[in-house]
């Protein structure tokens, strides 16, 4: 597959991808109760499979990072071939032979002398990961309130904290949180009354 032939395909994918995406993400917000029971093929599907690995893993700054296998993004474009990996791939999802590998171990140095582990997938690995989150994230997005910021797409930790700032420059918000700090601390509250207000997201069934 040439240049102008992936980037044919890719922009086919995308809007297949985008369409489907839009589709779940309407039925899981129209109805929050209902069960998704096809989404496995979702995930093995070749649009989904190509987009993940051209925008998601190749186009990712870790491409030239191999896992335990050794292999990189640029040894699956120039020794394994795209089209020929992702139709293996493809095939090892749907007749569930496909099993990921371990990840591999690295220290990343972190301020102040102390090291932080990272875990580095397989290529492999990290586009069926990515695929996986092409169909998931538009049905679990649905569940999440505007003001949920965690590790969400187009949502970042400084617009909560901008956020935060805007309601509390408010005179009125700003007895609001006292109130509400005086409330949870009072005496006889438990605090699982409040945690078990947070958010989770509906877990979606997966069946071939």
């Amino acid at each position: 597959m040439n240049t102008d032939e992936l980037e044919y395909a890719l922009s086919r994918a995308e809007r297949r991808v985008l369409e489907i995406q839009t589709k779940l993400h309407r039925w899981a917000r129209e109805d929050p109760h209902r069960r998704f029971s096809d989404l496995f093929n979702l995930v093995a599907d070749p649009a989904f499979l190509l987009v993940a690995w051209v925008v998601r893993v190749r186009g990712n700054k870790g491409a030239r990072t191999a896992g335990v296998d050794g292999e990189t993004a640029y040894y699956v474009e120039t020794v394994r071939g795209v089209e020929n990996f992702l139709d293996r791939l493809r095939d090892s999802i749907k007749d569930r032979s496909f099993c990921p590998l371990p990840v591999r171990e690295r220290l990343i140095p972190k301020p102040g002398g102390k090291q932080r582990r990272l875990g580095i997938a397989t290529v492999t690995d990290r586009v069926v990961q990515a695929s996986l989150k092409l169909v998931l994230e538009p049905v679990l997005e649905a569940d999440f309130l505007p003001c949920s910021y965690g590790f969400r797409p187009n949502h970042r930790a400084h617009d909560a904290v901008a956020e935060a700032r805007h309601f509390t420059s408010r005179s009125y918000a700003m007895s609001w949180l006292q109130e509400t700090r005086s409330v949870a601390s009072a005496p006889g509250t438990s605090r699982s009354r409040y945690s078990s207000k947070l958010l989770a997201p509906k877990a979606a069934t997966m069946s071939s």
